[in-house]
């Protein structure tokens, strides 16, 4: 798929994209630049998007995309519309969704408009007190998992030491449990609650533009349903979201991630793709679980037909199906696998010293890992390089070859989450190498 974006309508696109089941262009766009996708309907699309609907009683807004792109986002819509953000509707609590809403509130206090009414489910507020708990770990792990892309790319991310949820986020004024309508200039806004990629996910059914905002339901990604760094997801309970939503007959699907959708029958096509997929995950993965498999035998049996993954709409650029399998352990088997030996551990660093003493030293061990390494198998090279690195920690030669394999593992992946983690173990181990090589030189210039 070329990198290049051509085509200025996203729903000219993405009809022409799903009629072909192919990409020729990115899917994912972070442009910051709003459509008008029907009358009285936009969407910016960004890191997330901002979807709007204008009413004679000002603009209902889902989404405030992230800390920085918001301002963006709203320069872009006051270039449609100038009136006043009635009311501003978090579909999760994600950074990238809330975080800018600083912005949202800064433009209003600018125009002399009263604040919006920020909606959210009622666990939107507990997932930000977990955010404020848990700064430093949610930097660590954003770090990992987006250090390849550059926030200047536009994303609603940060790497600065700023906290992880901005001080200026504006937290729901009001909240719900299952659903509640907001009835703004006489448009109905009727908001639900399922569980999906987080518990506090809420979607949209707007009947007077037939139009779904499904927020990262749909994300013309393979589903993030596995994260293998974040909270648990609910892969079953999205599905079940996805089939609720195909029966409204929608003709208009606007997502916080990818492009927006027109068409009865290629929304249903895309939403009922994506349940099925996920529900073949979940009931292969839970009858093995009731068969007693263990999760090595259940991660080296559930996968996923190869075609589906092709998909433009599935493409596993961001999550994988792998990590749902691990999701669905995690949510119904709790955390041990079935190894007896796993269940209480010695450490690491001894396990390590042992296995590389009984392959007969260090040496003979990184040879090995950059055998299996040259020979394709990155999966057994990687097991290999790690145990070594825990063996000896300080030896230079290990981590060499750690940051070798990894960086070649990297290479490999076409998943983000993977990539992140495997980028982030070959620069580790990187910098230790040259903190060796720089101690040598000073050594010797003395």
């Amino acid at each position: 798929m070329s990198s290049e974006v051509r085509t200025a309508d996203p729903i000219e696109l993405s009809s022409r994209v799903i009629d072909a089941g192919e990409a020729d262009e990115p899917v994912n766009r972070v442009t910051n630049e709003l459509a008008e996708i029907d009358d009285d309907v936009a969407l910016v699309e960004s890191f997330s998007h901002m979807v709007v609907f204008r009413t004679d009683d000002g603009l209902v807004a889902v989404d405030a995309s992230g800390p920085m792109s918001g301002a963006a986002v709203v320069e872009s819509l006051r270039s449609w519309s100038t009136d006043r953000i009635d009311s501003l509707v978090y579909t999760h609590g994600h950074v990238d969704h809330v975080g800018g809403s600083g912005a949202v509130l800064a433009d209003a206090e600018r125009r002399d408009h009263a604040a919006p009414t920020v909606i959210g489910h009622e666990n939107v507020a507990p997932r930000f007190e977990r955010y404020v708990d848990t700064n430093g770990y949610n930097q660590i792990i954003n770090r990992r998992q987006f250090g390849g892309i550059s926030p200047r790319h536009g994303l609603g991310l940060s790497y600065d030491e700023a906290p992880f949820l901005p001080h200026d986020t504006v937290w729901p004024t009001e909240t719900y449990r299952d659903s509640m309508t907001r009835t703004v200039g006489g448009l109905d806004v009727e908001i639900h609650h399922d569980k999906g990629e987080t518990d506090d996910h809420s979607w949209a059914w707007v009947p007077a533009h037939r139009a779904l905002c499904v927020g990262d339901l749909v994300t013309w990604v393979f589903p993030n349903a596995g994260n293998p760094q974040k909270v648990q997801r609910y892969p079953g309970e999205w599905a079940a979201a996805l089939r609720r939503m195909a029966e409204y007959d929608a003709e208009l699907l606007l997502p916080a991630h990818g492009l927006p959708i027109r068409g009865t029958d290629r929304i249903r096509t895309v939403l009922t793709s994506l349940a099925e997929a996920l529900e073949f995950l979940v009931e292969r993965t839970v009858a093995m679980m009731n068969e007693g498999a263990s999760l090595d035998e259940i991660l080296n049996t559930v996968t996923l037909p190869a075609e589906w993954l092709t998909r433009p709409w599935m493409n596993p650029v961001y999550d994988e199906p792998e990590f749902v399998v691990r999701n669905v352990w995690r949510l119904y088997g709790g955390w041990w696998d079935l190894d007896p030996s796993r269940l209480k551990p010695s450490p690491a660093a001894a396990i390590a010293a042992e296995h590389v003493a009984l392959a007969g030293g260090l040496d003979a061990y990184l040879a090995r890992a950059r055998d299996l390494a040259d020979a394709g198998d990155l999966r057994l090279a990687c097991h290999l390089v790690e145990t070594a690195v825990q063996a000896e920690p300080d030896s230079s030669d290990a981590h060499g070859a750690r940051a070798e394999i990894y960086a070649a593992r990297r290479a490999a992946e076409s998943s983000l989450m993977s990539m992140g983690i495997f980028a982030a173990a070959a620069r580790e181990s990187a910098a230790v190498v040259s903190a060796s090589d720089d101690a040598t030189s000073n050594d010797s210039s003395r």
